[in-house]
């Protein structure tokens, strides 16, 4: 568990083993804590690399507005600070845009680069979105908030399976994070930030192998947007997850650990 100061910010980052470099994005509401349940086993493959962004989990906030950019550049800070020149990337959702930013302007950084439930822009209907949860947020409405951002990621078929499981959980953050101004402006700015996000036209640039993994029930980002991304990645390959929603790392972990380490550690050569 460490931290290095970028900008003027503590930064907070974790690495746990021994082998080639894999570094985890978070989601937008998600921290280094959420990877939790996957360390032992990604960390017995690679040298796992969890990070906080700006505005998440145990590294410092950034007040002011600012773009997905300031995050891309911060990856970039975290390798040179670990003298890490070749990395593996997996991201998810915001940590999947990020990802896929930063591919296009440290392309030279990645080794393979796999995205979960993303997107190559935020469309009207995404950004709409952003605005409801940001006006709950403002008005500190913490039933309402939880409401608008937390059932949406999960398919119906997760939700009635986990049904006590969701009441506790729905608990936890309305009387948790939810109810912290701090957290909710963090959120805020977080949201913002992805508002204007749009690579469809540097998408030629990522020329390192993709995979893209789309959830048949994702409600945030559809499926259509993960074809769209694939069709446009010239060395991508696509996965749909049946029956799984936006969160899909938690409906389905051991297919979420299986992708990860098969499509990092293998390497495929044809002998006659």
């Amino acid at each position: 568990m460490s931290s290095f100061t970028y900008l003027n910010k503590s930064i907070y980052y974790d690495i746990k083993g021994d082998k080639s470099p894999l570094l985890l994005l978070n989601g937008i509401m998600m921290s280094t804590k959420s990877w939790e349940p996957f360390v032992d086993t990604l960390s017995a493959n690679f040298k796992l690399i969890r990070l906080d962004f700006f505005d998440q989990g145990q590294s410092d906030s950034f007040e002011s507005p600012y773009q997905q950019d300031l995050q891309v550049d911060l990856i970039k800070a975290l390798l040179d600070h670990l003298n890490i020149s070749k990395v593996h990337i997996v991201g998810i959702s915001y940590g999947g845009e990020v990802a896929l930013k930063f591919a296009t302007k440290y392309i030279s950084f990645i080794d393979r680069l796999m995205i979960f439930n993303s997107v190559s822009y935020t469309t009207q209907t995404l950004a709409k979105t952003g605005h409801v949860w940001n006006t709950y947020a403002k008005e500190r409405d913490t039933l309402n908030y939880y409401e608008e951002t937390i059932p949406v990621i999960y398919s119906k078929s997760f939700i009635l399976a986990n049904q006590e499981w969701m009441e506790k959980r729905k608990t936890y953050l309305i009387n948790g994070p939810f109810k912290d101004p701090n957290f909710l402006d963090c959120m805020i700015r977080l949201t913002n930030s992805a508002e204007h996000y749009d690579i469809r036209n540097d998408l030629s640039k990522i020329n390192v192998p993709v995979l893209i993994v789309g959830a048949e029930e994702d409600y945030l980002t559809p499926l259509v947007h993960q074809r769209l991304l694939h069709k446009n990645l010239s060395s991508s390959k696509l996965v749909i997850l049946p029956g799984v929603g936006h969160a899909s790392m938690y409906e389905v972990p051991e297919l979420f650990t299986a992708l990860i380490i098969g499509f990092f550690n293998t390497s495929l050569k044809y002998t006659i």
